[in-house]
């Protein structure tokens, strides 16, 4: 191997070589479990939103006193301003106060939106979340007993 003369610079061919094989080797390593980490957040996700919404069922049902859903959604639906009941509002009896609801509130025990009477007594409507969000990535039904079945997970 002879000596750099004065002024030349740069790298040998078998040095390039090394550091090329040494990336390639990091390349297959990390570019696999990346992969997996990736679908095993959604996964996660999917979990994460499901249980979201069994809990906000059972919120719901519990503040408005309900053992069983009159008329819950048998159709898988992504939409919670419709689930898990969108009945009638004549058919919903009083509200947690024992208020009765009037014609101007929304229909149904539902879990984005819901219609309530102002928490202390008055006859001011309001509205409650029981979700963050409107739509979801998955599609949910639920049985009068309020458990909720996730059909598509949404992040197929």
């Amino acid at each position: 191997m002879r000596l750099p003369k004065r002024g030349e610079k740069g790298f040998t061919l078998i040095e390039l070589l090394i550091v090329v094989a040494i990336l390639g080797v990091l390349a297959a390593v990390v570019i696999p479990n990346v992969g997996r980490f990736i679908g095993r957040g959604e996964t996660e996700a999917a979990e994460t939103e499901f249980s979201n919404i069994q809990s906000a069922v059972v919120a719901m049902m519990t503040d408005n006193g309900l053992q069983t859903l009159p008329s819950p959604i048998s159709v898988a639906t992504d939409n919670m301003s419709e689930f898990p009941d969108d009945t009638a509002a004549a058919s919903r009896g009083n509200d947690p106060d024992g208020n009765a609801y009037d014609g101007s509130d929304k229909v149904g025990f539902i879990l984005y939106q819901h219609d309530i009477i102002g928490g202390d007594g008055s006859s001011v409507n309001g509205t409650v979340n029981y979700v963050v969000t409107e739509q979801t990535h998955g599609t949910y039904t639920v049985d009068t007993l309020g458990t909720v079945t996730q059909v598509l997970h949404g992040y197929e």
